[in-house]
Order: structure tokens, then sequence, then C-alpha cells
């Protein structure tokens, strides 16, 4: 953990404590202060944040990010390395916990976010893993979106009830009223996507944080598609955001990762968490929400979890994604600009049946678009081939300039026939209840200029037709 997000998660405990002994005008400055810790003592807008948060060099130290290639950390004393595996002290001792290069990701992340701090992984599926594992165990129960990528309708579905927690999926476009009936009192946790993967379906973000709430219980969202440049969930309420930063936050596909984002702001003292409200005995009695405070959520994450779990990114990928996210701003603009020209492009095929992108004036989530995401989208589009199966893998085949390949949200145009591979373990009646049909086909609209993109989508479909 980086010393300035140390010093920020002691001042929140502070305030935390304090609250009821000083006047608010303080408890504000205090508030600002802690804030600004997390971003290196500076109050930037976002295209700042991505540039220069997380990592602030002092005089005659390196401009850019340096990698810390090394497993491990020396010390002068056993006493200091033992206040370190107390949590006594802030500091690295080994890269599976923490690492300088990775710690400076994480609170580039965090202010980018808005949460009060964050854990890097080794990949996206590890994130969500460890996001839910972290407050749920057997005998527990999660609510979650059937709108949701292949992989983690996998790990939920299977994976998760091997380990004896129950899920319940739910259509997340029914009234409020209707999913309260999903709820259980042994449900933990809800989960969903802000753009869902593959359907392109936007969430209603507030009602999902109003079902979890009302049970006392933090909402996660994935927010892979989105990004914290178009939607930041944790101004809608959610209480932990997850990423696969494979995607949009690396944004070239040179290295796998997730991260965990805690926003700092769920009760977890209600009763219905003493993994993190009583004793952890790995670690002398210690009780994460009296010495963590707003940040208890994330550092059991990182002190527990990732201690006995080890999905921990390689510097290496730490600074690849660092790399990726100063350029954020700038990419998805251009994702967005050139996404809208191929949805409205592919609306005009003949051979069309649908075209799923919440841009589009008259697509089903577009008032939710609007909401959440005014500023723009990802770039990617969902559409249906109306001759099926056979079509669409005959209009994949044509492609030329546009790859073929099991990823999204690369600088690179890429396109993918999820029922014969994301999803390729799911049944028809799962394929159908996450919005996936044989013939639809996800394109991931890359920043090339936009009629080289159109010129090669063109000649495909001319081939299907032919």
């Amino acid at each position: 953990m980086p010393v300035s997000s140390f010093l920020a998660n002691m001042l929140w405990q502070y305030l935390d404590n304090c609250e009821a002994m000083i006047d608010d005008e303080f408890m504000n400055k205090l508030a600002n202060i802690a804030t600004e810790l997390k971003t290196g003592g500076i109050d930037m807008e976002f295209e700042t944040k991505c540039l220069h948060a997380g990592y602030t060099p002092k005089n005659g130290e390196p401009r850019v990010l340096p990698i810390t290639q090394s497993t491990t950390f020396t010390y002068d004393s056993t006493e200091a390395i033992g206040k370190l595996f107390d949590l006594e002290e802030a500091g690295y001792f080994y890269t599976r916990l923490a690492n300088p290069t990775t710690g400076a990701v994480e609170a580039k992340i965090a202010a980018l976010e808005g949460g009060v701090g964050a854990l890097c992984t080794s990949s996206g599926q590890a994130a969500t893993f460890l996001a839910i594992l972290n407050i749920l165990e057997s005998g527990d129960h999660l609510v979650a979106s059937s709108c949701i990528y292949g992989g983690s309708y996998n790990l939920l579905a299977h994976t998760f009830q091997k380990m004896g927690i129950q899920v319940t999926f739910v259509d997340q476009d029914l009234p409020l009223a209707e999913l309260q009936k999903a709820l259980q009192p042994n449900t933990k946790a809800v989960f969903a996507e802000t753009i869902a993967n593959p359907a392109m379906r936007v969430l209603d973000i507030e009602k999902f944080a109003q079902l979890a709430h009302d049970h006392q219980v933090p909402f996660i969202i994935d927010n892979t598609f989105a990004t914290p440049y178009f939607c930041r969930p944790i101004e809608f309420g959610a209480d932990i955001v997850i990423h696969s930063t494979t995607k949009y936050l690396d944004g070239h596909a040179v290295a796998t990762g997730g991260v965990i984002v805690d926003s700092g702001k769920f009760p977890w003292d209600n009763g219905k968490f003493p993994q993190l409200s009583t004793p952890d005995e790995t670690y002398h009695g210690i009780v994460y929400t009296e010495t963590f405070g707003a940040a208890a959520y994330i550092t059991k994450a990182r002190v527990q979890l990732m201690r006995d779990l080890g999905a921990t990114p390689s510097p290496q990928n730490s600074f690849y994604l660092n790399l990726g996210m100063e350029t954020l701003p700038v990419r998805m603009d251009r994702h967005f600009e050139n996404a809208m020209a191929v949805a409205q492009f592919i609306q005009e095929q003949k051979t069309i049946a649908t075209v799923t992108y919440p841009g589009l004036p008259g697509d089903t989530s577009y008032e939710l678009k609007e909401k959440y995401l005014p500023r723009g989208l990802c770039g990617v589009i969902s559409f249906e081939i109306t001759a099926g199966r056979k079509a669409a893998a005959q209009w994949l085949d044509a492609l030329k300039m546009v790859s073929r390949e099991v990823h999204v949200a690369d600088i690179r145009t890429c396109a993918l026939h999820p029922a014969t591979s994301t999803h390729r373990q799911m049944s028809d009646e799962e394929l159908t209840a996450a919005g996936i049909s044989p013939g639809l086909i996800r394109i991931s609209v890359g920043i090339e200029n936009i009629q080289d993109i159109l010129a090669d989508l063109a000649q495909a479909f001319e081939q299907m037709e032919g």
C-alpha cells in the first residue's frame, strides 16, 4: 500500500471515530486532506489524474513510473518487519501482497473511480472472485443479473455453488418490487455489470444499489466496458467496483489484469459481515472495521485473500496497465465516435435483424445510457445476422482488416461469435436469458480510421449476400 494511501486510510478512520466531537467545517477540511492524499496532494480533473495520480516523482526521480521488478524488500531490523506483518505500519515486504509499481497503479485507479483504495489482481476473473469471496462464504447467497459476461456467469453459477455459495440470477430490467423477491435472509451481496457483455444492456445502477441497500448488503458492479471515464458507479450508489483491466484500462491487449475498488461507504459493521467486524485471529485478533475504518473491505481483501490465494499481477504488467490508462480519455472518445458510425452503418444492412448499441436513439437502453453515461460509451456493438449461426460465421471469415479474436476493448477492431466462444459452455436457455442468439456477433470497434473500418465491414456484408 503506498504511504499516501495508508495515511489517507488512517485519516478516514480518524474521521469515522471523531465525527461526533468536531464541527462540520473542520470535518470537511480533514476530508479534503484525505482525498488529496489519495491523488498525490493535488486536486485534478479526470484527464490529468490519468497521467499524474498515484505516482509523484521527487527531486531527481524518474518522470515515468518505475518498474520495481523485485519479489521482496529488505529492512534494517526484525522489529520493522514485524510491524509490517502486524499491519501496524505501511510498507512493502513481498510483492504478492504489495509492490511499489502496482501500488501506484492501484492509487491511480482508486482516484479515477472515486474510491478509498484499490487492489490489483492477475486477471478480471480473479477480481470478480476475490471481490465476492471477501464477504461471502459457504451458506451465503448472492443475487446477480443474468445479463453478464459468460466467464462471470460460470464462476457464479458453477464454481461458487461447489463452494456452498448459492446464486440467484435475475432479469435486470424487472421492477424493483420484482427483484426484491430474489433476496433471501442469507443474501450478502448484489452483482451486475454497468454495460452487459455482450448483450450491451445498460444497468439501472441506482435501482440495483437500492435493491442491495434495502437489504443492508453491498452492491458490487463490473464497470469494465464503461470505464470510470464514462461512468463512476460509486456516485450512483455502488459500493464495490471491479474491472477486467485487460480491456479498456489497458487498451492495447498486452497484459491481463483486474482490479477491485472500494468506495469506503458501506457500513460493514452492520452485523451481517463478521469477517470484517470481528477479530481475525490470523492477525492477532485485528478487527478490520475498527483498525482501518472506511478501508476495511479493501484491506481485508489484500492482507487476507491475496495473502492466501496469491492472484497477484506482475510489476511489469502493472507498468503496462499504467501506460494504457495514461491515454484512456483520448482513446475512449475515439472508440465511442467510431462505434456510433459503425452502429449506424450496420443498421442499414438488409441482412441484419437487430443492432444493439445504447448510443443509438431507439435502443432499449438509450434512456439509461443518457442517465448514467451521457458523455459516451464503449466501442462494443452487438448485432444479429438474420440467417443465424452459419451466416454469422461466413461474415466473420470474410473480414480482412478486422481481427477474429477472443478479446474485446482493444485499440484494434476485432469481432467474435459469442455462442461458439466466450459463452460456449452455456445452454440455449442460458444463452437466451443472457440476451445471446446463434446469429449474434460482437464487434469491438477500435481507433483506426473509420473509413477503413467501414470498408472492411462492407466487403464482408457483400460476400455474405453474394
